[in-house]
């Protein structure tokens, strides 16, 4: 097992009418914006029980943050809160609107450029303002860590940040939340957590049984529990358990002390910056892909997979590489989630323009070992027509 340094102070409040709880853990004189995305926070009443939980305190909203947030978007917000010297953020939704709420919160005080924030990759935060979450859409874990990803909409760049300044004070998880979520929204939050869970797992063995175990706890919950999740008669335990293990795949446990990959992540991230496909389902096309054209530098922790993970013993270590990679395939696209580049109508032509955007923003080393070249990059592309 590696050398690491675990942190995460972020308070989880979890279960059925949680969100009254908010009012335990804002400043009684706090001066709040509410962020939210789009109008369906107001239309099931989420922002109208937020509000009455932060009782007499001042309150001001800001929606629109975008899936996706933009950058554009965003420092509008850091300039109202700058204007009406507003002390207190809360997100009310997805991992958009919470990874939009830790860049303003940021970038409120930040002296000097804000797009160094992304440009740095965080590095050089060294303040933010105090936040809290309430979680509508369980996916990407941002409501328990401290990382984002923002989008300039007019370079079409998209990057991730992190920093220990931006982890939330608190989060709101009520799986209560999830009941009026369209389906594809639900399919792709499946995804994107066993997606994560794999960034972390899927890399080389460094004997640290407790991260290995702990993550295939996770992709065996996520298997089990996704055709339930993808039903609009799903039960209140099977959200419940979509949301908390999103929330484990990304808050730093089954990360620590294992090395991490996440090439899928920066591939995926230019199919979304550039054509606007939803971040899981870019995550959906690369990693089949990714997991066919480094089998070799993966081999262990694939055979490992494949026989932990969905149960493959039969046949020799070829074929059961084979078998893990296509039902790992066949478990996206049965969620509807498809896993080809032509599915999008993207073709070789496109991929020439994802390879030139990784190496402007100088994503020419990626993976577990630093080898995913521009040249392995395109053949992990190439591999996902």
């Amino acid at each position: 097992m590696l050398n690491f340094e675990f942190y995460n102070p972020t308070r989880i409040i979890f279960g059925t009418d949680t969100i009254q709880r908010i009012h335990d853990f804002v400043p009684s004189d706090a001066r709040v914006l509410m962020l939210y995305g789009g109008e369906s926070a107001r239309k099931n009443g989420t922002l109208d029980e937020v509000r009455t939980a932060l009782g007499q305190r001042e309150i001001q909203e800001f929606g629109g943050i975008e899936p996706n947030p933009s950058y554009e978007t965003l420092m509008k917000a850091v300039e109202l809160i700058r204007e009406q010297k507003l002390d207190f953020l809360l997100a009310v939704g997805g991992g958009s609107v919470i990874d939009g709420t830790k860049f303003i919160a940021a970038a409120v005080n930040y002296a000097g450029d804000e797009w160094q924030i992304l440009e740095t990759h965080g590095a050089k935060i060294t303040q933010a303002l105090p936040f809290g979450s309430v979680l509508t859409l369980p996916a990407t874990g941002s409501e328990m860590n401290s990382g984002g990803v923002v989008t300039r909409k007019s370079t079409q760049t998209k990057l991730a940040f992190g920093s220990s300044h931006v982890f939330p004070q608190f989060s709101v998880l009520d799986p209560n939340k999830t009941y009026s979520l369209p389906v594809r929204q639900l399919a792709n939050g499946v995804v994107d957590a066993f997606i994560h869970v794999m960034e972390q797992y899927l890399t080389y063995s460094v004997n640290a049984q407790v991260q290995d175990r702990f993550a295939e706890s996770l992709l065996q919950t996520l298997i089990e529990i996704a055709p339930k999740v993808v039903e609009e008669s799903a039960d209140y335990d099977t959200r419940a358990n979509l949301m908390w293990t999103a929330t484990m795949a990304l808050n730093g446990l089954i990360g620590a002390g294992v090395p991490q990959d996440w090439s899928t992540h920066m591939i995926g991230h230019e199919l979304t910056a550039l054509h606007n496909i939803d971040h899981a389902r870019t995550l959906a096309i690369v990693l089949p892909a990714n997991m066919q054209v480094r089998r070799a530098q993966k081999r262990d922790k694939l055979l490992q997979y494949a026989e932990r993970v969905w149960h493959i013993v039969d046949g020799d270590e070829e074929q059961r590489i084979d078998a893990a990679i296509a039902r790992t395939r066949a478990f996206f696209e049965d969620l509807g989630l498809p896993t080809r580049l032509a599915d999008y109508q993207l073709g070789a032509k496109d991929i020439d323009e994802v390879i030139k955007q990784l190496e402007a923003h100088k994503l020419t080393k990626l993976g577990e070992h630093q080898d995913i070249s521009l040249d392995v990059s395109r053949r992990i592309l190439e591999a996902s027509l």
